[in-house]
């Protein structure tokens, strides 16, 4: 690493620190290919950002850095402006040209940072229409990313409207800057060597993903105030957590942060009910204090304090959105949690929190599941679906049992922290 790399992160100008945070992203994140191509969204804001991405992605030997910015007044415009009939479109040619490429080998970069209720306020029947016809022209191309045939990775970039959202009574300014802080302290670009305290926390994630692979337990079982709940495990399942490899051989960190240690549930083997503990953050709209009831591995009632129109029409979005795709366990005590920020933001909060996410499942999180046919993947009890949607259940007052093939409960977390080496 450069002498720049080196310096103490107290000594750093934000300018300094945002080229760290850049660097990590290309080198941890994708962990780019001399010769790979890049495709990257991103909000409007967050140009500068990924110019600073697309600068260390060069020097990492890319051939091309494609970036495709999105901007949240557009997006307003259409709701506010489009005929009815538009929100059941979506650009099926951006997305299939965007499949093209991961298909020739190109890595997939996500700056995330959108306003969390930019949608608040909008016609709940639109934002799912809308939704469920990008969820249906993506898949293509999420597909490639779900089965990690390539490297890919999400970041996050400080914008002005999430600023103002997780430090309301800040001036903007202030806000953005404690944001940035914020982000760099969660992906260790802060400390005094970027990468190798990304080798070292790889390694942590790596050891507990695993011990739970040697526990193979059947049932994980949920317990906490509004919350009782047992998600089976699918047949066959692994834990993943950490950095992973993609078909192409390439390492990557999906998420820039990650604290978690994430497996596929059986969809037809979760029963009871459980309350989130943070806010979700979905395509604009702010969902916050959900629950919901499960029999057969279904959601058969749903509610939420805010949001809950939004969420139902989520929850109809096919048969697979009413079933879980993944379940992921985050200790209490990660650095994110520890900050005590709500970031309105599911990469950022997902990593505070142990959570569930509704609809598709990843199947590397099955034995043999990357070669398998999508009957194969469901009869082991994997999922399906356009939608996967994360949202935290986990806190210090929710305790985690492991249940073994036998039946036996095992203690996993107790208060949000583990208890299992």
């Amino acid at each position: 690493m450069n002498e720049q790399v080196r310096t103490p992160s107290d000594a750093m100008s934000h300018d300094q620190l945002l080229d760290r945070l850049a660097e990590v992203t290309v080198r941890v994140g994708l962990g780019l290919r001399q010769g790979q191509e890049v495709v990257i969204t991103a909000p409007l804001d967050a140009v500068a950002f990924v110019r600073r991405i697309t600068e260390h992605a060069y020097k990492a030997g890319a051939s091309l850095v494609t970036t495709l910015f999105s901007d949240e007044e557009a997006t307003l415009m259409r709701y506010r402006h489009g005929h009815d009939e538009s929100f059941d479109t979506a650009p099926a040619w951006l997305f299939d040209g965007m499949a093209a490429a991961f298909k020739n080998g190109a890595a997939r970069l996500a700056v995330v940072g959108e306003d969390p209720s930019l949608l608040a306020k909008e016609d709940p029947d639109k934002v799912s229409r809308a939704n469920r016809a990008r969820s249906k022209a993506y898949m293509p191309a999420l597909s490639l990313i779900a089965d990690s045939v390539i490297n890919w990775t999400l970041v996050g970039a400080a914008t002005p409207a999430w600023a103002r959202t997780v430090f309301p009574n800040d001036p903007e300014d202030v806000a953005v800057a404690k944001l940035w802080k914020a982000i760099f302290a969660a992906s260790r670009a802060d400390t005094p060597d970027p990468i190798a305290a990304w080798e070292k926390h790889n390694a942590a994630l790596h050891a507990r993903r695993d011990m739970l692979n040697a526990k193979n337990y059947a049932t994980l079982h949920f317990t906490g105030p509004g919350t009782d709940l047992r998600v089976g495990l699918a047949d066959g399942h692994q834990w993943a957590g950490g950095s992973n490899k993609a078909k192409n051989s390439i390492i990557f960190n999906a998420n820039i942060p990650t604290e978690e240690v994430f497996t596929t549930p059986h969809k037809d083997r979760v029963d009871g009910y459980v309350t989130s503990t943070k806010p979700l953050s979905y395509n604009g709209t702010l969902i916050q204090d959900i629950q919901v009831k499960f029999e057969g591995g279904r959601i058969v009632e749903a509610k939420a304090r805010t949001g809950e129109a939004v969420l139902g029409k989520v929850l109809d979005t096919d048969e697979g959105a009413r079933r879980l795709g993944e379940v992921a366990l985050v200790p209490f005590s990660s650095p994110i949690s520890k900050s005590g920020l709500l970031f309105f933001n599911t990469l950022f909060d997902e990593n505070a929190s142990s959570h569930i996410a509704l609809g598709q499942a990843y199947s590397k999180c099955v034995r043999g599941g990357g070669d398998m046919s999508e009957e194969e993947l469901a009869s082991r009890g994997a999922n399906k679906s356009l939608i996967h949607i994360d949202w935290m259940i986990g806190s210090d007052k929710v305790d985690v049992d492991g249940i073994t093939q036998d039946g036996r409960a095992e203690p996993l977390m107790r208060g949000g922290e583990w208890v299992t080496s």
